[in-house]
């Protein structure tokens, strides 16, 4: 069984972006583009920023999704991803917060599906990661007098990244034959489909299993380790392009 080497883009691939990345596994294409701006806290965490991942699942991707508001798959896939930032710790919302119960960052983080062949969660994962470790956000101070916020753009600082959660998505068949990195055809065919996501400490973030045919737990314990081993890979990656970028500028 072997993954596919993800191709991985994050030198501006969305110029206007606080953070951007581009990431091509097999046909399936994904860009995810991150937006900061400034907000006021929740009640219930006045310490803490917040963020909020959109995956869209455009026509130009594939014929099989249709104008409109975001379909089903769409929505579970944004779901999931928020379930994965959640569940991972991948950043400490408190820092994301400027002045508690005032003023924070809210980050939006957009995934759009430019090609869709199959394997469309961990495409998103990694863009998301990407883009995140890239994201610079300017420096912002409250004004003791006025209470304004004053955004100084000329200093920036990057986000502090706690986790690097990774997915590895496999296919079902006949319940017992298993496919990695499945294709949209593959997965048409599939009795079941499951994507687990782990980070560099091999913990377990996320076991994603929207229905099908039961899974052994000799199956399940496979393909947790091949996600971990799947993890490791993909880190050293995303570090290797974001060196490459850091030294090119």
């Amino acid at each position: 069984i072997v993954f596919t080497v993800p191709l991985l883009k994050t030198n501006r691939s969305i110029s206007t972006a606080d953070g951007s990345a581009l990431v091509k596994l097999g046909n399936t294409t994904v860009i995810c583009g991150i937006k900061a701006e400034l907000a006021n806290p929740t009640v219930e965490a006045p310490g803490k920023g917040y963020i909020v991942p959109n995956v869209d699942l455009p026509p130009l991707c594939s014929s099989r999704f249709r104008p409109g508001p975001p379909g089903e798959q769409a929505q579970a896939a944004s779901q999931f991803i928020a379930d994965v930032i959640e569940s991972s710790d991948l950043i400490q919302t408190e820092d994301l917060c400027i002045d508690r119960g005032k003023l924070c960052w809210v980050l939006y983080c957009d995934l759009m599906c430019l090609d869709y062949d199959g394997n469309v969660l961990d495409a998103c994962i990694i863009a998301l990661l990407a883009a995140l470790k890239n994201t610079q956000l300017p420096e912002v101070t409250v004004n003791a007098e006025t209470s304004t916020p004053e955004v100084n753009l000329e200093k920036r600082r990057g986000l502090q990244i706690q986790r690097h959660p990774v997915g590895a998505s496999f296919c079902v068949f006949d319940d017992s034959i298993l496919i990695v990195d499945p294709t949209s055809e593959e997965e048409s065919l599939a009795t079941a489909q499951l994507t687990v996501v782990t980070d560099e400490e091999d913990r377990l973030c996320t076991v994603h299993k929207p229905g099908g045919t039961s899974l052994s737990g000799e199956k399940l314990q496979e393909c947790i380790s091949r996600a971990a081993t799947r993890q490791k890979e993909i880190q050293k990656l995303i570090d290797k392009v974001l060196l490459s970028v850091k030294t090119a500028q």
